[in-house]
């Protein structure tokens, strides 16, 4: 099957999937986006991920071009259309064709794109443990701009991650601005410490969905949570170390900045974590093949030119 992408109201072969140059998310990286996964013919906590989509677009005064039911539904159908049973999909809504120059009123109408991928590969390796270095590259400041905002400019974490390539290493930790632990450069960073799981709070990075979803794991496994901040000679001498998002789902760190972490393997409190989250992922979600009753299939209005607004 031909891979299909959603944009610009309808779907299009992907070598046709196309936006305009003038388009402020290119130009600007005046846009947000959101990662999902699809496990087991399910789309795993579909509406969480656009509660948080339409957060971030709150939070830019960026006028999604559909409800919070039509996103969901074209995300849906989308996997339908790609025959998706397994796989991850990338939501970006730009502020859409203008002209040059900041000034968003010159966006008429923003740009929903919805790509769907069989698989995603991040790292090489990553069953057996990563190896991560800090970065010199700090995260913003809240005050520069707020971490819960999934915007387009990744500048300063792809900064951070060519830091990390030259270095020969797998992944890069960024700190505040203050020198705490904030974030990997695309996932939330968790260590073990006597038997519990300690991460940072969320005031300096990402509220990860799959951050969240580990930490109500963690408490029907019985296992201790902490969010508060920590340094890096907390991350050095910890007992274990893990990285997690969307795409990575739970990624064992067996070394940071040459210094091994723990016994230098996949520690066993991250190996009932990743497990756990394993079972939970392939359980539950929204049906992407629901019966001929369900009622979320995406109507015809939506992929037949443009879509209404708000």
């Amino acid at each position: 099957m031909n891979e299909l992408v959603y944009v610009s109201g309808s779907f299009r072969p992907a070598a046709e999937a196309t936006v305009s140059v003038f388009d402020h998310g290119l130009l600007y990286g005046d846009g947000i986006f959101e990662g999902i996964r699809a496990y087991n013919g399910r789309v795993f906590k579909l509406e969480r991920h656009i509660d948080r989509l339409f957060d971030s677009a709150k939070a830019i005064r960026l006028q999604i071009p559909h409800s919070h039911a039509e996103v969901c539904a074209i995300v849906v159908e989308s996997c339908r259309r790609n025959g998706i049973t397994d796989g991850y999909i990338r939501l970006v809504v730009t502020r859409g064709a203008g002209d040059l120059g900041l000034d968003p009123r010159n966006c008429s109408r923003a740009e929903l794109i919805v790509i769907v991928k069989a698989s995603l590969s991040l790292y090489r390796s990553p069953s057996s443990g990563i190896r991560v270095v800090t970065s010199t590259f700090r995260r913003h400041s809240p005050e520069t701009l707020s971490p819960s905002i999934k915007s387009l400019n990744y500048l300063n974490n792809i900064l951070a991650r060519i830091e990390a390539n030259d270095r020969q290493a797998d992944e890069a930790l960024m700190l505040d601005v203050h020198g705490y632990v904030a974030e990997a450069s695309v996932d939330n960073f968790f260590i073990v410490t006597d038997g519990a799981l300690l991460t940072p709070p969320t005031a300096n990075n990402l509220e990860g969905v799959t951050r969240e979803t580990l930490l109500e794991i963690a408490g029907t496994l019985g296992i201790g949570t902490e969010e508060q901040p920590f340094t890096l000679f907390d991350v050095w001498t910890a007992k274990e170390a893990f990285i997690c998002g969307t795409a990575a789902e739970v990624v064992p760190v067996v070394s940071v900045d040459d210094r091994t972490i723990g016994t230098g393997t996949v520690g066993p409190l991250t190996s009932r974590i990743a497990a756990a989250y394993h079972e939970v992922v392939r359980a539950q979600g929204t049906p992407i093949n629901a019966g001929s009753g369900d009622d979320s299939r995406l109507p015809e209005s939506l992929v037949l030119g443009a879509c209404p607004t708000n």
